[in-house]
């Protein structure tokens, strides 16, 4: 197997050439060509055809994000933002990520102890990136109030993401009205960035966007992010509950967990509505297939459009999904479910 070629873009000649040492020292991992801006990384795109890019932030003539839409817009490729900015702002994360990002993580510092984790981290997270699909991005335009999508059921959807997955919500959220039943998010992140999350999520959508607290109750029009890092997300009370944060132990390694938040609405029955989206792992695959069998609906999305493609496969193969679906019709296939009440196929 040939080792994955990197492009290094960085406007400072001693982090390239830093970044070019990490990633060269992965026997795995081959340094094409490095460039200080984006202008000049764009030739080398066309002339080397690198499989991942590491792209900062912060660059004169145009900045990474600006690059990075162009990229994912004109020619679509795996992208890591390497940036001092992604330790600290959470909404540059977000947005990049928003943008088709595959992963961002922040520039190597600290002492050798530091610096060798850094690396390691660097390391993985481009090996992951080169495994992963790239997309276009569409910018998805919010619904009105209702209309069209007017006359839901009585029901809960539920939600789970990883790797790719901001992307996928940015998408898939603003095509829900603001009637919609009231919706469950697990999307894997860090602690510090779930809140910057909701609020970015909440500008593009006519739903209610936040960052779940315990003890809040389920309301129609509303979407609960679960906090990230510290706490599992679960749905506590049947269909007119209440959103509760639970401290217990990661659960498939993630915590929260796609798995106890699915688990926790499967008792809900054919009141229960469930996607899996975009992830590496299989975090979801269960709890989802005991939606299933419950009498829950459920959707997996497609291969073709998944930045990963792993915890969709495991929940199809496993018997989980009872229908494949891309990611531009997702938000329908959802909203059919809540409005038609029609029971899953055997």
């Amino acid at each position: 197997m040939r080792p994955t070629r990197v492009l290094i873009v960085d406007d400072s000649a001693a982090m390239r050439a830093a970044l070019k040492r990490i990633l060269s020292s992965d026997p795995q991992i081959e340094v094409v060509g490095a460039a200080p801006e984006p202008h000049a990384a764009r030739a080398l795109i066309r002339e080397l055809n690198p499989d991942v890019i590491t792209l900062d932030v912060e660059m004169p003539g145009m900045d990474g994000l600006s690059f990075l839409e162009r990229i994912m817009r004109l020619r679509p490729m795996p992208v890591v933002m390497v940036s001092s900015l992604t330790a600290t702002g959470a909404a540059t994360t977000i947005e990049a990520l928003r943008l088709g990002a595959v992963d961002c993580i922040a520039k190597p510092t600290g002492g050798p102890a530091g610096w060798q984790q850094d690396a390691a981290l660097l390391c993985q997270t481009v090996r992951d990136a080169a495994a992963s699909r790239a997309r276009r991005t569409h910018v998805q335009r919010r619904v009105g109030p209702g209309g069209a999508h007017s006359g839901f059921r009585q029901r809960v959807i539920a939600i789970g993401a990883s790797t790719g997955g901001v992307e996928a919500l940015f998408h898939i959220l603003p095509q829900f009205p603001a009637d919609c039943p009231p919706v469950l998010i697990v999307q894997h992140m860090p602690a510090a960035f779930t809140t910057n999350f909701a609020e970015r999520l909440n500008r593009d959508c006519a739903v209610n966007v936040r960052e779940a607290q315990d003890g809040a109750p389920l309301l129609p029009g509303t979407v609960y992010i679960a906090p990230g890092g510290t706490h599992h997300m679960i749905l506590d009370g049947g269909i007119s509950g209440k959103v509760r944060l639970v401290a217990e132990d990661r659960v498939n390694g993630h915590r929260p967990s796609v798995d106890m938040l699915f688990r926790s609405v499967a008792p809900l029955g054919d009141k229960a509505v469930g996607a899996i989206l975009t992830g590496m792992g299989d975090d979801g695959a269960r709890g989802m297939l005991a939606m299933r069998q419950a009498g829950g609906r459920t959707f997996g999305q497609t291969r073709g459009c998944c930045v990963v493609w792993g915890m969709p496969r495991v929940a199809l193969e496993i018997g989980a999904v009872d229908q494949e679906v891309s990611l531009s019709h997702m938000a329908g296939a959802i909203l059919a479910a809540c409005r038609d009440g029609q029971q899953r196929e055997p």
